[in-house]
């Protein structure tokens, strides 16, 4: 009968260690099932599940490691594992597998508990946790640090929903964003990005701006409220605060884009895209001006918005052309994607307001990004408590792979 042995070996992490380790086993030929290694702080674990043939005897085998990890100044402990036990741990790797990330300013323990308390409740088993920010000097927190803690989880939920709500009850009460995701091959092989412009790329609502520019800052930015609660139909409050524009200068529009504050991360998350071969667009019901005014800036690859009317210079407060409300968005979306051969599975979506919803459902992965209360309950993902680059960490992405 053959044996099965788990290995654990603890300790200060040395050069060549694991390299001698697997090197006794080569000599005995036996057979490695499973194997995993992590540093924390210069402390190794490395655990390695070995299948020792019946015709050997394991002791000699084990004696030599455990010489080894003496030389090494290393803990070592052998623990047997029984064929069925293991053919257990075998069918389990069949379970669907999901990610958590939590984002926050800074992941507290009581964050992690209250998450982890929740999984179990749920049935998942965490097999993994990896930290994806970087790390933080002690003396220097500030405002703006990040941080992020991801959870590999096995298992069937029984109730999908039901741990979603519980989810959503801990990003409100305890300031930590958390993201729920299955772990697929689309996860980690997104190809596009869309983005909302106002209130999203950029921190303002150009609407509202503009408005101010002609005395009706009050009554247009009530209607942008209401509009992106979803308590109005955007076209009717689109057409409404456009014509509140009638014979403001054109000159205004580049005032106001020299003006415009990108929102925290941007320039990091649409940079780092690019480099790693993302194409990005914006799909914006604000106004083609101040979209192709980003893509300048940002090297935006599609723009699609409203373009304002212009005669002699002066708005005439009304849109030339199809207006871009959020079906138009969510079309565009799927166009883009058909163009550049790309599934809906690797598009990412990002947004903040109600007109936002139907392209945050089309993508594979759509972000509410400090978002209004009803787009946070739709939407599949939010981020509230950090900028745009946050959504590099929804992809797996880490802060050492930066450029």
């Amino acid at each position: 009968m053959k044996e099965i042995v788990l290995i654990n070996i603890s300790g200060v992490d040395k050069p060549g260690l694991t390299s001698a380790v697997t090197a006794i086993l080569a000599r005995h030929c036996a057979n490695i099932l499973d194997i995993g290694q992590a540093v924390i702080h210069d402390t190794l674990t490395l655990g390695i599940l070995v299948e020792i043939s019946k015709t050997s005897d394991p002791s000699p085998i084990l004696k030599d490691v455990l010489y080894c990890a003496h030389e090494f100044g290393v803990r070592t402990d052998f623990t047997p594992v029984s064929e069925p036990l293991y053919s257990q741990w075998v069918n389990v790797q069949g379970k669907p597998r999901y990610i958590i990330t939590l984002l926050a300013r800074r992941v507290t323990p009581d964050h992690i508990s209250r998450v982890t308390a929740i999984l179990a409740r749920h049935n998942l088993n965490i097999f993994q946790i990896n930290r994806l920010s970087g790390r933080i000097p002690l003396r220097e927190q500030h405002a703006a640090q990040k941080a992020c803690i991801e959870f590999s989880l096995r298992g069937v939920p029984e109730n999908p929903d039901g741990l979603r709500a519980e989810l959503f009850q801990i990003t409100e009460a305890f300031g930590v964003d958390i993201a729920f995701q299955k772990d697929s091959v689309f996860r980690r092989n997104c190809r596009l990005v869309a983005f909302d412009m106002d209130s999203t790329l950029i921190e303002s609502e150009v609407i509202d701006e503009l408005a101010k520019a002609v005395g009706a800052g009050e009554r247009v930015a009530a209607v942008t409220e209401q509009a992106m609660r979803g308590e109005i139909d955007f076209k009717m409050s689109l057409r409404r605060r456009v014509a509140l524009l009638e014979g403001l200068d054109q000159s205004v529009l580049q005032s106001i884009a020299s003006g415009l504050k990108l929102t925290e991360g941007a320039e990091t998350l649409i940079s780092t895209l690019k480099a790693i071969g993302y194409k990005t667009a914006i799909l914006s019901g604000g106004f083609t001006y101040f979209g192709y005014y980003l893509q300048s800036k940002l090297d935006i690859d599609y723009v699609f918005a409203n373009e304002l009317e212009v005669v002699k210079g002066r708005l005439t407060g009304r849109v030339k052309g199809e207006i871009v409300d959020g079906k138009r968005k969510a079309d565009l979306l799927k166009d883009i994607a058909r163009k550049e051969n790309i599934r809906l599975e690797q598009v990412i979506a990002v947004g903040d307001g109600a007109n936002d919803l139907p392209m945050l459902s089309a993508a594979g992965l759509g972000i509410a990004f400090r978002a209004k209360p009803v787009v946070k309950e739709s939407a599949k993902q939010a981020i509230s408590m950090l900028g745009l680059d946050a959504i590099l960490y929804l992809i797996g992405f880490r802060d050492r792979d930066a450029f």
